[in-house]
């Protein structure tokens, strides 16, 4: 029997980043409290928080592979969150400025049936150029970036702000690490490949 795949997120750019592989899946808002617990660090908390989502949609489905994903910005240790305002936007972008913020992205994949799991935790790390406040002015006014975890669209004008990107995948900046979701499922005796091709003729 083939197992459904469920995106345990509403998140727009996980799923647009899902439907690069053209497989079919269907997505689930999971309901799960995102706050830390003392003492953990950035890496346990995504994968904590992956494993939880996914956990949390798999309750709804007797049978399938559910995708749970999670992630956060850290910059000297300290984690960056959505800005929500200007002010807030400007100091997290002067934090940035001349300094590398590392994306840590929680990765889970559970069988719905059995409620086995796999998860993991890949980095991505964005070097800032140094950045003149007016360029802060110019880039904020431009992208408004307000909703976006760093105050900034790496996918859009964003890429101006920086001096390089180093990581396995571009795709895990967005919030997917693609390259590991497909290992995950290859795991399960997915070929992705295979699916895709199925699923589309």
């Amino acid at each position: 029997m083939k197992r459904p795949i469920i995106l345990g997120s509403t998140s727009p750019f996980r799923k647009a980043i899902l439907e690069k592989l053209a497989i079919p899946f269907v997505c689930c808002a999971p309901d799960v409290d995102e706050s830390a617990n003392n003492n953990e660090s950035p890496q346990q908390l995504v994968e904590r928080l992956a494993v939880e989502k996914a956990q949390a949609v798999a309750k709804h489905y007797e049978h399938g592979l559910v995708i749970g994903s999670d992630q956060l910005a850290v910059v000297n240790g300290k984690v960056l969150g959505k800005p929500h305002s200007h002010e807030n936007a400007v100091a997290q972008l002067q934090a940035s400025s001349g300094n590398v913020v590392t994306f840590y992205t929680g990765l889970s994949l559970l069988d719905a049936q059995s409620g086995q799991f796999e998860s993991l935790v890949e980095p991505f790390e964005v070097h800032f150029r140094t950045l003149t406040d007016d360029e802060i002015e110019h880039y904020l006014t431009l992208e408004t970036p307000y909703k976006c975890a760093g105050s900034f669209k790496s996918e859009a004008a964003g890429i101006a702000l920086f001096e390089k990107l180093v990581g396995d995948d571009p795709n895990t900046l967005m919030g997917m690490p693609l390259i590991r979701l497909i290992e995950l499922l290859r795991r399960q005796q997915v070929d992705v490949l295979a699916l895709a091709n199925e699923h589309n003729h």
